[in-house]
């Protein structure tokens, strides 16, 4: 076991059902943004089951993946991320760094966005990470990965509506900034198992916190996701659970916030011994909204940690900070 596994607490991260956001009652919608709450001042994670995706659609979602990843990597290379303007399609092994100060990741995705046609307003004045997404030539593939970015982009507007409660806000004081959402990315991840041989803090995944406004993960069987507890100074995993989404926040919502809810850090180490495949969605609304720090999240005579900041703005500066 290398100095990478050792010490590893295993510590409950909150299982939120949020079925009830599906009803209208409100006292359901409060007692849910309850738990979110407490789970975000907390570890900024927690898993949601009720989530209304269906399992088999899941199910397809990792068959594609598998099938895609399985393709020899000069195939795979014709959608290389590199071909699009918008930030979408393959991204080869160890092509990204997310941890200052330490080896590649050892991991390869696929970039999906929402889909745009070339004769796009957007596409054609080249809007930030807007344009045509790139299609694998595999049968269906298209089809299954623009349904479940559909179901996710539900889920991730309920959830956002569940933390504006959360914040003592109206349910509704998030909606501007998802409507129109067009800052979603579905990435298909495959890690390779940890090389045996592996550097020095050579991880799947350095540690990191994700860029936007919510993520929510869907795991395969195997471990690998590891959370930063600040109560304990530990990693500890985020165990697989059926049918369940790992949920974090991301730093707009810390921005957003002036830090009152997390945005925190982890990782991916594959010691499992197989492959693991995951598939994060990132869910960050408009690319034109402007984050501010939102006034019932400031104390007395302070002031905000955060300038004001356009979505767009904030991902170009994390991009530069992160790609080789």
């Amino acid at each position: 076991m290398t100095a990478l596994e050792n010490n590893q607490n295993i510590t409950s991260i909150p299982i939120i059902d949020i079925s009830g956001l599906l009803d209208n009652d409100i006292q359901t919608h409060q007692n849910i943004a309850s738990h979110i709450r407490k789970a975000c001042l907390d570890k900024g994670f927690f898993y949601i089951t009720g989530h209304g995706v269906s399992k088999a659609l899941q199910d397809k979602v990792f068959e594609y993946s598998k099938l895609f990843f399985s393709l020899p990597p000069e195939q795979k290379k014709q959608w290389s991320k590199e071909l699009s303007e918008a930030n979408r399609g393959y991204e080869s092994l160890r092509a990204q760094t997310l941890e200052p100060n330490s080896p590649p990741d050892i991991k390869e995705g696929f970039y999906i966005g929402k889909e745009r046609s070339p004769s796009d307003p957007f596409v054609i004045h080249k809007a930030f990470n807007q344009g045509p997404n790139q299609w694998p030539d595999i049968d269906g593939f298209k089809e299954v990965m623009e349904e479940y970015q559909v179901e996710l982009i539900k889920v991730s507007e309920r959830l956002m509506r569940a933390i504006a409660l959360s914040l003592n806000l109206e349910a509704d004081y998030f909606t501007e900034f998802c409507k129109d959402a067009d800052l979603v990315t579905l990435r298909l991840l495959h890690y390779p198992p940890q090389p045996a041989n592996a550097q020095p803090n050579e991880k799947g995944c350095g540690a990191h916190t994700d860029f936007g406004g919510l993520t929510l993960l869907l795991q395969d069987h195997n471990r690998g996701l590891q959370v930063w507890d600040q109560s304990t100074n530990q990693w500890i995993w985020a165990e697989p659970i059926e049918d369940s989404y790992v949920v974090n926040l991301g730093d707009l919502i810390s921005m957003w916030t002036n830090n009152t809810y997390r945005s925190t850090l982890h990782r991916v180490i594959n010691i499992s011994g197989g492959e693991r495949y995951s598939v994060p969605f990132f869910y960050s609304g408009n690319h034109q909204y402007q984050i501010e720090c939102i006034r019932e999240c400031l104390e007395e005579n302070s002031e905000p940690l955060y300038p004001p900041i356009s979505v767009e703005q904030h991902y170009r500066n994390m991009f530069k900070k992160t790609y080789i």
